[in-house]
């Protein structure tokens, strides 16, 4: 039985467990085994692991100090596969950095300054640069806040998250394929797409392609699965991410639908006008349609509604201060575009919030010296 020490925090809607790269690296296993037995990802129901059995629950990031100056940590972004005894580590996560700028303020990571401290955060993965912002009153690390996020009820400490200079941390480039519009084909014949990376890679379908309107519930938006799935797979050799022969990916790029705003009721009820937000959004998440948004993909939105040409530009409402609310199945999550100096592409931030849940050893089975 393998020891593995780790900390448990809810970012925004998801659950991620972060690790210590020295504590994983002390078990004697790689990574992607040691992850696979923890969360018991043969099994769809995880039931034997610590995996949540849903793409937002089953996540990980793995944190160590980092070589290089103008970083306080660095960490590698894990999705855990679910019934698939596979790890993703291709893409990021915006709401496990909210979890791991809150872990580095309480672990020492970064020193604490006044009233607020900073993270400066790397994802390896994607090679991205994000900010944490957290309240740090008196010089103290916060185990609880009152901030709020569409998507949960609880509440949490309050992190500010920003993806510095995000536009083709991927590719290289905003839109990968040079253009603003593409055309892919998928089960049911040719589809535009606006195909754009930042945050991370994205493929932007817009909503009446599949019959759509933008406001379905999970339920409804749930038809459109198979076929976006097929479509993410010719998005991710149009941008250069995968060839022919590569395995597929359920992570990479990002893809959903967009459509113009128009009244509809959340998950939970809640009647959304269509003067309350600027662009509708329902997203996939691995197999599944994402039950708010992905941070990630709140960035590529943003950065694509103020591209001109694109899908999410000819239909997202366009405001004079870079904010864009998002009308997702859980509620409206606005991001902002701040302009950077120096040619960078503009600043994307998002209001978070983060709760410390448990701090743990995980006892991990072992076959034959590794993890079953």
């Amino acid at each position: 039985m393998l020891r593995l020490q780790g900390e448990l925090i809810r970012g925004g809607t998801s659950k991620c467990w972060i690790f210590d790269h020295h504590d994983v690296v002390a078990t004697g296993v790689d990574a992607d085994p040691l992850l696979l037995a923890a969360y018991n990802a043969a099994d769809p129901r995880q039931i034997d692991g610590v995996g949540g059995a849903s793409s937002t629950t089953s996540k990980a990031a793995i944190v160590r100090t980092p070589a290089e100056p103008g970083i306080d940590v660095e960490y590698a972004f894990a999705q855990v596969g679910i019934g698939d005894e596979r790890v993703e580590w291709t893409s990021n996560c915006g709401n496990c950095a909210t979890a791991v700028a809150l872990y580095a303020v309480h672990n020492g990571l970064v020193p604490i300054t006044s009233d607020s401290t900073t993270v400066r955060m790397l994802n390896v993965n994607t090679g991205a640069r994000l900010t944490g912002t957290i309240p740090t009153p008196g010089s103290t690390a916060p185990d609880e806040g009152t901030a709020a996020v569409p998507g949960t009820a609880a509440l949490g400490v309050p992190v500010l998250l920003g993806f510095e200079d995000p536009a083709g941390t991927t590719t290289g480039r905003a839109l990968p394929t040079g253009r603003a519009l593409d055309t892919l084909t998928g089960p049911a014949g040719p589809a535009e797409v606006s195909l754009v990376d930042a945050g991370a890679p994205a493929a932007l379908f817009e909503a009446k392609a599949f019959g759509l309107d933008g406001t379905e519930s999970l339920t409804e938006f749930a038809e459109a699965v198979p076929a976006l799935t097929v479509l993410r797979r010719e998005a991710a050799l149009a941008m250069g991410l995968a060839d022919r022969n590569d395995p597929v990916s359920h992570a990479v790029p990002k893809v959903g639908v967009v459509a113009r705003a128009a009244s509809y009721r959340t998950t939970h009820g809640t009647l959304v006008g269509q003067d309350e937000y600027d662009l509708a959004v329902r997203m996939v998440s691995m197999h599944a349609p994402h039950p708010a948004i992905g941070l990630t993909s709140a960035v590529a939105l943003a950065t694509a509604a103020a591209i001109p040409g694109t899908l999410a530009q000819r239909v997202a409402r366009q405001t004079a201060d870079g904010t864009l609310r998002l009308g997702t199945p859980a509620g409206v999550i606005t991001a902002q575009a701040v302009p950077a100096p120096d040619g960078a592409s503009p600043t994307v931030l998002l209001h978070r919030a983060a709760r410390r849940i448990a701090r743990a050893e995980l006892l991990v089975p072992v076959l034959e010296g590794r993890p079953a």
